[in-house]
């Protein structure tokens, strides 16, 4: 193995280990634990949607944690989900695939659908979140 590939794929299993640390602490639902794991500034990424209260540009650490916690205010806790289909990673880049769901607090509607999240990692920190999901059904469930 020359020095290279064995750089390349120290650099993937580190980004695949920060990758299922952020899963695990997004699945403890603790907004400061799982902001954590950003870096001070990241580039986050998700399609505008102005129907959905938890939607909306951000930039920092802390704009992750009012992330998840505007995400909690506005959802019935106990009836969203996520699960993970898939996890390709190479050097600093991963992509997650899989499927979300929830309920909107103020209507009752639930949203479902496959997403694709893309993540980087520097530094052992997430540098990047780029989620692609179905936003249609999210902003119908917002819709009273």
């Amino acid at each position: 193995m020359t020095t290279t590939t064995t750089t390349t794929t120290a650099t993937t299993e580190h980004t695949r280990a920060v990758v299922e640390e952020y899963l695990r602490r997004a699945a403890g639902g603790d907004p400061e634990h799982i902001a954590a794991v950003y870096a001070e500034q990241v580039d986050w990424m998700v399609a505008e949607n102005p129907q959905v209260p938890w939607i909306r540009p951000r930039s920092t650490r802390a704009d992750v944690a009012g992330h998840w916690i505007e995400l909690a205010a506005h959802t019935v806790p106990g009836e969203g989900a996520f699960s993970i289909d898939a996890i390709v990673v190479e050097g600093t880049d991963a992509v997650l695939t899989g499927h979300l769901s929830g309920t909107v607090r103020a209507t009752g509607k639930t949203f479902e659908g496959p997403f694709a999240l893309r993540l980087s990692v520097e530094d052992g920190l997430i540098t990047r979140h780029h989620v692609y999901e179905n936003s249609l059904s999210v902003a119908e469930a917002c819709t009273p």
